[in-house]
């Protein structure tokens, strides 16, 4: 009935219906962002990975926090990571966001964090939240299923800094759009770049990436820093850009911001290595890469270490059902320009023809080519319809100095199949028992 009625009414009449609920729900909490330090985080890329280390740099000040993310929910020191599909939802409804924050106020947490997507500000999941602090990451090719187009994609996150003009904006300068956020009306801006002088905001000086980790200086108007991220990638140094500008923000002290981000060792599902034995002389990562900018950033971050150690880049890759279909052949092409093997499986098909969107990802791979007759379909590229089967055929190909990627789902722990079902599927458990079984039959 649900899925019946979502198909027959429209958007603007659901969002009226959103829009009641929220208020509702506002009211029945108590209004709980008024008692918080609300940080809200939007954009395509890097959301979790900005809250997460917001929170780790809140917990080395001292200062007690709660979050509400992709992957986790914290609430103080207690963290609980989503393992059912019904928490995979990025923003949850408005009554469960209230009554997150209703619960980070009887905790006691002075500073609540949230990740904020573009379908839930236009469905007015965050109607009501009074933002301390928002920022703004980037806006690249997704969701143009839902959004239909770019600017309306935009306008969506546009909406939440237009909404809230009380708040202090934190936005990233390399990004296309960064002025239609830095002209709206606010009570503080903050810029921050990887390659642009910022007068107030934050820089990134001396960089010097690693294969699992980069080291770069912070330059902001109140002095700087050295950081060792134990995260590999030039889009880490910008999320952890982010996360320092809220710490600038916040008058956070800069060396415990400094330590808050030195001790995340990974984020799961976010360039996540898995790792068994000391034997293992290649590398697994598991990412959540699912839209072509993603892809492009974690392929380039891999082929960077990969020069300096060797090695062959070894893809694991597919595509969500009822999702924009325009990016499907672009990520195969991306696939076929970075990687030198190139597995197409299935990935959340819902209630799509699974090998129908497998062979749209693979058509791509040869406008991708480096060069002419490049791709051999069995020879060194593969369509593998179970996931499983897959992800070990990609680690028995692996051999020293090589990298498997493996994209799409990040720390997810279930598959959606057909029209509502959901069964148990994790990329890092399979590629961990994969691993294992190798090792130890070695």
């Amino acid at each position: 009935m649900k899925r019946f009625l979502s198909q027959h009414i429209s958007q603007s009449n659901k969002n009226k219906y959103h829009k009641a609920q929220a208020k509702w729900a506002r009211f029945r909490s108590g209004n709980p962002s008024r008692k918080l330090v609300v940080i809200g985080v939007t954009g395509t890329k890097g959301k979790t990975t900005v809250c997460n280390m917001i929170a780790s740099i809140l917990d080395a000040n001292g200062r007690k926090n709660a979050m509400e993310t992709t992957i986790n929910t914290k609430i103080g020191d207690d963290i609980t990571p989503h393992t059912v599909k019904s928490r995979w939802v990025t923003t949850p409804p408005a009554a469960v966001i209230q009554g997150f924050l209703k619960q980070a106020t009887k905790a006691k947490c002075e500073y609540a964090i949230l990740e904020v997507t573009s379908q839930a500000i236009h469905q007015y999941r965050v109607w009501g939240i009074e933002f301390d602090l928002l920022i703004y990451t980037n806006l690249s090719h997704d969701h143009l299923d839902y959004h239909k187009t770019t600017e309306e994609y935009l306008a969506a996150k546009l909406q939440l800094f237009i909404d809230n003009p009380q708040a202090i904006f934190v936005i990233n300068r390399d990004d296309r759009f960064w002025e239609r956020f830095n002209n709206l009306p606010s009570k503080d801006k903050l810029l921050y770049s990887l390659e642009r002088p910022i007068e107030h905001g934050t820089v990134a000086r001396k960089i010097l990436p690693g294969p699992d980790n980069v080291t770069f200086t912070a330059a902001h108007h109140k002095g700087q820093i050295t950081v060792d991220l134990n995260l590999p990638g030039l889009f880490n140094v910008q999320n952890a850009l982010a996360a320092i500008c809220a710490g600038v923000a916040l008058d956070l002290d800069s060396e415990k911001t400094k330590a808050g981000l030195q001790s995340i060792q990974k984020i799961a599902g976010r360039m996540e290595s898995i790792r068994v034995s000391s034997k293992q002389d290649f590398t697994v990562i598991v990412d959540y890469a699912h839209n072509p900018d993603s892809l492009k950033n974690v392929y380039e971050t891999i082929k960077t270490g990969l020069s300096k150690t060797g090695g062959r880049l070894i893809a694991v890759l597919g595509a969500t059902g009822r999702r924009d279909t325009t990016k499907r052949p672009i990520m195969g092409a991306l696939a076929g320009a970075y990687a030198d093997l190139v597995i197409f499986t299935d990935e959340d098909p819902y209630d799509e023809n699974p090998e129908a969107i497998i062979e749209e990802v693979a058509a791509g791979i040869h406008k991708g080519s480096q060069h002419k007759h490049q791709w051999h379909l069995g020879r060194n590229y593969w369509k593998v319809l179970d996931r499983a089967k897959a992800i070990q055929q990609a680690i028995k190909e692996a051999s020293k100095n090589d990298v498997v990627i493996i994209t799409g789902k990040g720390a997810e722990e279930v598959m959606a199949v057909g029209l509502d079902e959901f069964i148990p599927f994790s990329d890092r458990k399979i590629a961990r028992q994969e691993l294992l079984r190798r090792f130890r039959e070695e």
